[in-house]
This record gives C-alpha cells, structure tokens and sequence, in this order.
C-alpha cells in the first residue's frame, strides 16, 4: 500500500492562535490545514471583508491549504427544532466562509441520530440536514457530519433519507473505537459514498459507555467539547491516545480508504496530551510512512 492523500492538522489542536497554529502546523509538516469557525476571529461574523482575503493569502504564503472548517456548534447539535432555524443559519454563513476561503468542506457534529426514525428528534435533525444539504450542493460544498455517535450503518440509513450528498460524512476512525465499539474499517466501506473527509486519531475503549455522555442528547444533556477531551484525557470509559498506540488497525484502515477511491485529506486531530505538538509531529511521520 502506498497512500498518496495529502496530511492535514487541526489548527486549533496547537491551542495558540490561528496564525500560530497555521505557522506549527507548517513546521510541522503539513499540506493543508482544518480551522474551527465557530467562534473568535474564525466567526464568519467577526471574519468579515478583507480580513477573509488576508487569511487566505497568508495561508497561501505559507505554502498550505484549508483542508476543511470545523463548524461545530455543539450542544444538542440539529436536534431541538425551536433552536434549528439559527444554528442552519449559522452554518450556511461557515459554508459561505470555507468556499471564500478556499475548501468546499465544513465539518460537524449534528447529534446522536436516534433510533426511532418516527421520532420529532429524527425528524428535527431530517429536516436540518435537508435544508443545509441542498444549500451546500448550491455552492458545490459538503456539510460532513463526524461519525462516532452511532453506529456507520445507522448514519447511512439516515443520509439515505436525504435527497442530496450535500451532506455527507467526515470519517473519525477513534471516534468509533472509543465511543460506540463500532468498527471502523467496516465503517469506511459502508459510508464510502459519503466520505468527504477524514480525521486520523487513536484511541482505546475502556469499557461500554452511553454515546449520550459523550455527545449528549435533546432531554439529557449538552454535547461539549471539552466536557469530550475530560473524558477522552481519564481514560476512564475511553482514552484518546497517540497514533499507533490505540485500537484503530491504521493499515486496514488506510487500505479501506483507497479500496473506496478516497483521494482527500488525512487531518490529524489532537484533543488531549500534555505535548500535542509533539503528538502531532509523530502523526505526520506515521502517516509517512505508509507513503513508500
């Protein structure tokens, strides 16, 4: 196997600033980068006229790309219909933002898609994503949802109902391994036709825990990212842990990866560790060594 997808970074993995981030994750050795857009100088509120123009050409001098946005805005994500109207709203303004900055991919978590397909929850987060599928394939983008929530084969299910690609997936394999047990390999093959763009972290399952706890649930709890990272850091349910030394089976997965054509971005995300950059700059020269 010789993998010939490009390396990315999660900026805001570094947990220094944009501009920070962008000039580690080049020292780094990067070719593109995922910025989160949700809030601070990212907001598409905040990033407005030439400041947009700025960043893209000071990403460009760097030698980088925008390998995705990161428009997740977390708590009950797409599932409580009084609240959807302006998290849609939101969400079309960072798709906006990703095209003007250079990527046609944001990506996001939407909430745990419940079981009953004939529950208002399912029908909330439906609709959701029908509106904002149709309005990213208006600018030929894609709106990924990360899995881990649920299981591949229910996520399939629900992207099924909807009537364009326009919202499609961004494929964590630790995710998966940490959180429902479910196995990635498996879940790159079912997902294939949704997979835009992909996150490469590690992690082991410590014991079986409520999805619920980790992401929330309308009714249950908030999903917040760094209630995530807490759990992801004790290691108690499950643990996030540097590339190589989690259960997610990288040369199978990578493998499934060009089984199903897949040609985008590999982004290494690094949610916990007490030396991420470190963490990250092993990451890069895993991933290297899978390119002959």
């Amino acid at each position: 196997m010789k993998l010939n997808n490009k390396i990315g970074i999660i900026v805001d993995s570094f947990g220094v600033g944009v501009k920070e981030g962008l000039k580690k994750a080049k020292a780094a050795g990067a070719e593109g980068v995922q910025i989160y857009a949700v809030s601070g100088e990212m907001d598409p509120a905040v990033l407005i006229g030439p400041k947009r123009k700025e960043l893209r050409d000071y990403i460009d001098s760097l030698g980088l790309e925008i390998s995705a946005l990161c428009g997740d805005l977390a708590g009950h994500g797409f599932q409580d219909a009084a609240a959807n109207p302006s998290k849609i709203e939101k969400s079309k303004r960072i798709l906006d933002l990703a095209v003007e900055l250079g990527t046609n991919v944001v990506t996001t978590h939407i909430g745990i898609v419940p079981e009953d397909t004939n529950s208002p929850i399912y029908a909330a987060m439906q609709q959701a994503c029908e509106e904002l599928g149709v309005y990213a394939k208006s600018l030929n983008a894609y709106f990924a949802i990360e899995t881990g929530p649920e299981p591949a084969a229910h996520l399939k299910s629900f992207l099924d109902t909807l009537t364009t690609n326009g919202v499609s997936v961004n494929f964590d394999p630790a995710n998966m391994v940490m959180v429902t047990g479910d196995d990635p390999i498996q879940g790159v093959k079912t997902l294939g036709d949704y997979i835009v763009h992909t996150h490469v972290k590690d992690g082991i399952r410590r014991r079986s825990v409520d999805p619920r706890d980790v992401y929330g649930f309308l009714g249950y709890d908030k999903m917040s990212h760094e209630k995530i990272a807490e759990m992801a850091a004790s290691g108690a349910g499950f643990e996030e842990v540097p590339l190589g030394a989690g259960s997610v089976d990288f040369p199978a997965y990578f493998a499934a990866l060009q089984e199903i054509g897949y040609t985008g971005y590999l982004t290494i995300e690094r949610e916990v560790g007490d030396n991420p950059e470190e963490d990250i700059r092993q990451a890069v020269g895993f991933i290297r060594s899978f390119r002959g």
